[in-house]
């Protein structure tokens, strides 16, 4: 694909088009025309409005954005600088442009704001099941840690159609 996408802060006048763009990436039909729907292992919504303001205020967190050449938003990532480590989530591409590069070059923008702010190892969790995503990030760095986590009991996250939990995965950035 050579579509040029400028990746910069999110800010609250994007919350809407982040809420549609993450939940049409992870729930419901329009998610299986990309690779990483959840829709076989989680019913309801991903994030919602108030989940996305609330990052946006939450000290030591933001979400990146990717956008086109006509502004139109085509993925986000969310980042939480934890005491050791910068916690990496919610990554999202448009799943009509998945596999064009978009989540790779996020990704490693998240990796480059942690590095600006000196600090060197990256952290996220992956529902278990997700074999497909999880050799993803472990082709681009990322290990499991061997810890694991249990996936919330609260609508607000989804309704597993299984039991769930997470992996925590984790990669050091280069000085």
């Amino acid at each position: 694909m050579s579509t040029t996408f400028t990746i910069s802060a999110a800010t609250k006048q994007d919350i809407m088009e982040l809420d549609k763009l993450v939940n049409s990436a992870y729930r419901g039909d329009s998610s299986r025309a990309g690779w990483t729907t959840e829709a076989d292992l989680l019913d309801g919504i991903r994030i919602t409005a108030a989940g996305l303001n609330d990052i946006l205020n939450k000290p030591g967190a933001t979400i990146l954005k990717a956008t086109d050449q006509a502004g139109a938003l085509a993925g986000c990532v969310y980042l939480e600088q934890q005491p050791d480590a910068m916690y990496l989530g919610m990554l999202t591409v448009n799943p009509q442009l998945q596999n064009s590069g978009i989540g790779k070059q996020l990704m490693y923008a998240g990796e480059d704001l942690a590095k600006k702010g000196g600090i060197y190892k990256m952290r996220m969790t992956v529902i278990s099941v997700r074999d497909t995503l999880i050799a993803w990030y472990q082709r681009h760095g990322y290990h499991p840690t061997g810890e694991k986590q249990p996936f919330p009991n609260d609508p607000k996250f989804g309704l597993p159609k299984q039991q769930l939990e997470f992996i925590v995965m984790e990669k050091e950035l280069n000085r």
